[in-house]
């Protein structure tokens, strides 16, 4: 039998962003007290694994829950551009309650096709780069596991595929990627044998929050 890997992806935690932007790749957006919170009690969680490299997107809120992952390892971060959230030609707007962003006819000009999105980096794009970062972490902890930091459209849309959907276009509701949550894959050699997700932090959530985080 092969040796096992594991790779787990990790999104950041509770953002502060009081106002409501959708705030993507913009610079500026740190971790809350809360979030902060929420990297150290994953931190704890992942403390007694076999983890031998920590990679996080250079984002802001992403840099914040890797460090004390990686301090409790005893590990250095590898930032990767390829763990970035998704870009969307939306970001930098105030979302508003019940996703009125969706609903102001200002945007509506974006909207024309769902399934691509229309509105941001194309999902078999997203896929592409989540998949190429996370075979480059199985091949350097052969053996053993990495912790990969990032968003949760990026981690969503690697899921699906890892599960072999058909189709990567959905409602963003109904993503099962929570702050600070564990996405897991597990392989056996080269060959994916199981997708597994957790929430260590889940308890410190207090609510959704703004999509594209």
């Amino acid at each position: 039998m092969a040796e096992t890997t594991v790779v787990h992806l990790l999104r950041h935690g509770e953002v502060h962003n009081p106002s409501g932007i959708l705030y993507g790749r913009l610079p500026g957006y740190h971790l809350s007290d809360n979030g902060q919170l929420m990297a150290k009690t994953v931190a704890k969680a992942v403390a007694g694994r076999d983890i031998a490299a920590v990679y996080s997107s250079p984002l802001e809120r992403a840099q914040e829950t890797a460090t004390p992952v990686a301090a409790t390892l005893g590990l250095d971060i590898v930032t990767d551009d390829r763990l970035l959230e998704a870009g969307n030609l939306l970001e930098g707007r105030t979302v508003g309650t019940g996703l009125r962003i969706l609903r102001s006819p200002r945007n509506y000009r974006y909207f024309w096709n769902p399934m691509r999105p229309s509105w941001g980096e194309p999902y078999p794009v997203i896929v592409a780069r989540m998949r190429s970062v996370i075979e480059d972490a199985r091949e350097a902890v052969r053996g053993h596991e990495a912790v990969l930091v990032s968003h949760q459209l990026p981690i969503w849309a690697i899921r699906m595929a890892a599960e072999g959907r058909r189709r990567l276009w959905h409602d963003p509701r109904r993503r099962q990627c929570g702050l600070a949550s564990l996405t897991t894959l597990t392989f056996d050699g080269d060959r994916l044998v199981s997708v597994g997700y957790s929430e260590p932090a889940g308890s410190l959530e207090r609510g959704p929050s703004v999509p594209g985080a």
